[in-house]
């Protein structure tokens, strides 16, 4: 913090809050080789290799980060992400990442992005300026509504940019540094860089956030950002005009559980009702969405999710920088997939039909998705044990406990290069996980054999007969569909407790509905006679010690599913939750490392998990028709009805 007034310190809690939310055996050929940093792909795979990254990361480059004490450079981010030692800047701790990543998404702020390190930097233009001086000035009082925190602060809410910071040429320059640094790192076959940025539209404390990603190793001109709209639709027509200009994009929507119900609103935030253009458009633009980083998971709520015993995981609640919760419907996953669906009954497109992507959102320049190794994600707030244990409530209300270790974002890719990565993303063929490295494979198709997942050619034989995650099956073929599902453990991790699918639905009355099946699980258990649930899996983790063991559990899952509830008229989208043993979550780990006793408003222990993407089934149109004919006449027509 050299040349700061370290004072501002007191107040950079609701800073942070602005943009980041309350502190609240290797496997065989056939099924993929599991992808590594520094693993030199000879030639592409056509049956995919997985590969794991981080799609959502902020530097000092972003305006919050920055206040927060944040001077982790871009270099330092790419470098962590490859596995080498940085430092922290706030605190000079040498840190490591215990698994590389394979690829990684920088997505700092597109408002102000690149700015502020320049208001330090004496070689810099900007270092002269009023806002720059003001800045470093000793003697000055952040609390004072004109300090330059405040100046910050109050146009990002206001939506009204700093002029002399928002130039074009200003931002132009800032880009091109940024995409040079990421070309710099990127280096095909063993170590992919995305150019991406984060859209920031924050209306009320909404997070309306996007990622925005490109294909090249260039992008747009400048970015666009939401001083320019903080609406989608806009920002969906300057990606549609950046594809008419040959550069390929796709925006990521992130922390749905924290938009007051409006990341998976029926309504579009311009007002009024969807129509059929607007829903084609969002399917278009957004093909995944983050179903959880540090600030909670947004899959599902327990009050949406009564009969779900996993569901309570990772929840949070209160919006950006409000203090209060916000509004839970239409703020979760598992309910967008059934209203997606509600919705293409009535406009052709389905807006909500997003794959899985998963991520950190840490404000630090460093990915946090290792327990074992979390050194928090938002600078001076939390960058020693001590601090993140803390059990006095920031501006939010809430505690540094509550945050979450970082979410992880697998790709299923041919090699792993940005066009294979960016392609394998646009096409959903993707998972998100808590963080931990759980390999998963999943399709579905009518005629697999029941012991497919135990057949040496099994993704071969898969891609053949059916199709994987994040694709619809393909015309029904007169019986249920049939799903193959495969899972291996992170072999830094827990053990394998269980394979769910999920079933999210519309019925025959246009009402949604869930249903979670458990398909594959380890240790010769029983479902109970009546109830029909699978036992616990059981608990090896030693709170005080932090320690668990790996003597439950399995690692590895696989089968083979149909569907026993199918209703060929009811559309459907089917998507995997793999659940690991419970192990120490971070706040235990660090509790132990102090000697203390784990905060008791979080759980001690963590099931990490892996979602995948969804496989939609949609009835043919035949069978809708059929359908309202019997409906209208009470009669079959046609040959469907000659067959019977």
């Amino acid at each position: 913090m050299t040349g700061l007034n370290k004072s501002f310190v007191v107040i950079v809690v609701s800073v942070f809050m602005l943009f980041s939310g309350p502190a609240t055996a290797a496997e065989g050929r056939s099924i993929g080789e599991p992808g590594r940093s520094g693993q030199s792909t000879k030639k592409p795979n056509p049956l995919k290799n997985v590969y794991f990254g981080e799609q959502h990361l902020h530097t000092t480059n972003s305006p919050d980060a920055f206040v927060v004490g944040v001077r982790q450079s871009w270099d330092e981010a790419y470098q962590w992400a490859m596995g080498k030692e940085v430092k922290l800047s706030t605190n000079g701790e040498t840190i490591k990442k215990s698994t590389p990543y394979d690829f990684v998404a920088i997505t700092d702020h597109a408002e102000y992005f690149g700015v502020m390190p320049s208001l330090i930097d004496s070689k810099d233009p900007l270092y002269q300026t009023d806002l720059a001086k003001s800045l470093r000035d000793p003697k000055a009082d952040p609390h004072d509504p004109d300090s330059a925190i405040n100046q910050i602060i109050g146009s990002l809410v206001k939506g009204k940019p700093m002029t002399d910071f928002v130039s074009t040429e200003l931002q132009a320059g800032n880009w091109k540094r940024y995409t040079d640094t990421a070309n710099k790192y990127n280096d095909p076959g063993k170590f992919t860089t995305l150019l991406a940025y984060e859209w920031t539209s924050i209306p009320n404390g909404r997070n309306m956030h996007r990622n925005v990603f490109f294909r090249d190793g260039k992008g747009p001109y400048v970015p666009f950002t939401a001083f320019d709209s903080i609406y989608p639709e806009d920002l969906w027509t300057f990606l549609e005009t950046q594809r008419n200009q040959g550069t390929e994009n796709f925006a990521i929507p992130h922390n749905g559980n924290l938009s007051d119900g409006w990341m998976f609103s029926p309504n579009t935030f311009l007002g009024g009702p969807m129509d059929a253009r607007h829903a084609a458009r969002q399917q278009a633009n957004e093909p995944l969405t983050e179903i959880i980083q540090t600030k909670g998971s947004s899959d599902t709520h327990p009050l949406f999710s009564p009969n779900d015993e996993f569901a309570n995981f990772e929840i949070q609640q209160n919006m950006i920088n409000v203090g209060q919760t916000g509004q839970m419907k239409y703020s979760y996953y598992r309910q967008a997939l059934a209203d997606g669906m509600v919705l293409e009954d009535k406009l052709g497109s389905n807006p909500f039909k997003y794959g899985v992507a998963a991520g950190a959102d840490a404000h630090s320049g460093y990915s946090n998705n290792e327990e074992f190794n979390f050194h928090g994600s938002h600078g001076v707030l939390d960058d020693t044990s001590k601090k993140r244990l803390d059990p006095t409530p920031n501006a939010s209300g809430a505690t540094n406990v509550v945050m979450g270790s970082a979410g992880t974002t697998a790709v299923w890719a041919e090699e792993n290069t940005r066009e294979a990565i960016f392609d394998g993303m646009k096409s959903k063929e993707t998972y998100g996980t808590s963080g931990t490295l759980i390999r998963l494979r999943f399709f579905g198709g009518w005629d697999y054999p029941k012991n497919l997942d135990k057949d040496k050619d099994f993704v071969k034989k898969a891609y053949d007969g059916g199709v994987p995650m994040g694709q619809d099956l393909p015309k029904m073929a007169g019986k249920a569909p049939t799903f193959a599902v495969w899972a291996q453990k992170d072999p830094e991790s827990g053990n394998l407790d269980r394979i769910q699918i999920i079933k999210a639905f519309v019925n025959k009355w246009g009402l949604a509905g869930e249903k979670i099946y458990d398909v594959a699980w380890s240790d010769n258990r029983k479902p109970d006679a009546a109830t029909g649930k699978l036992p616990p899996v059981g608990n090896t983790v030693d709170v005080k010690k932090a320690t668990y063991t790996n003597d439950i559990g399995d690692t590895q899952l696989s089968a083979v599913w149909t569907d026993p509830d199918f209703d060929p008229m009811v559309r459907a989208a089917y998507y995997v939750r793999v659940l690991e043993i419970p192990t120490p979550r971070w706040t235990t780990y660090d509790a132990a490392k102090l000697g203390v006793e784990p905060p008791a408003n979080v759980a001690a222990t963590i099931q990490e998990r892996a979602w995948s993407s969804p496989i939609w089934y949609t009835p043919s149109q035949d069978l809708l028709i059929e359908a309202k004919l019997k409906e209208i006449t009470g009669h079959t027509w046609g040959p469907a009805s000659s067959s019977q």
